[in-house]
């Protein structure tokens, strides 16, 4: 029900989740707090989440704006190479 709420406030978009493994690993909130103010600002970013004990971000984002390649792009302008572990539909 949520899901579909959401869908429907952003016009029908389908958007994406893509899950990556930073490095440098993410050492302290210093390095989240990096990784979601500037990834906030990439083309087609809807959110940012961190989890340091599993080392992923994970980007939720429209296709239509932005890709893999993009995002990654956006990582590393901010000092990070990053692995793909998933990207799904949402």
């Amino acid at each position: 029900m949520i899901m579909a709420s959401m869908i429907l406030a952003l016009g029908g978009k389908e958007l994406r989740q893509l899950v990556l493994t930073p490095t440098p690993q993410m050492q302290c909130e210093n390095c989240e707090k990096k990784i979601k103010k500037n990834m906030r600002f990439e083309k087609g970013v809807k959110k940012v989440e961190t989890d340091r004990e599993k080392q992923h971000v994970t980007i939720t984002y429209d296709p239509a704006k932005n890709n893999v390649e993009g995002l990654q792009k956006g990582m590393k302008k901010i000092g990070y190479d990053t692995k793909v572990v998933s990207d799904k539909s949402v």
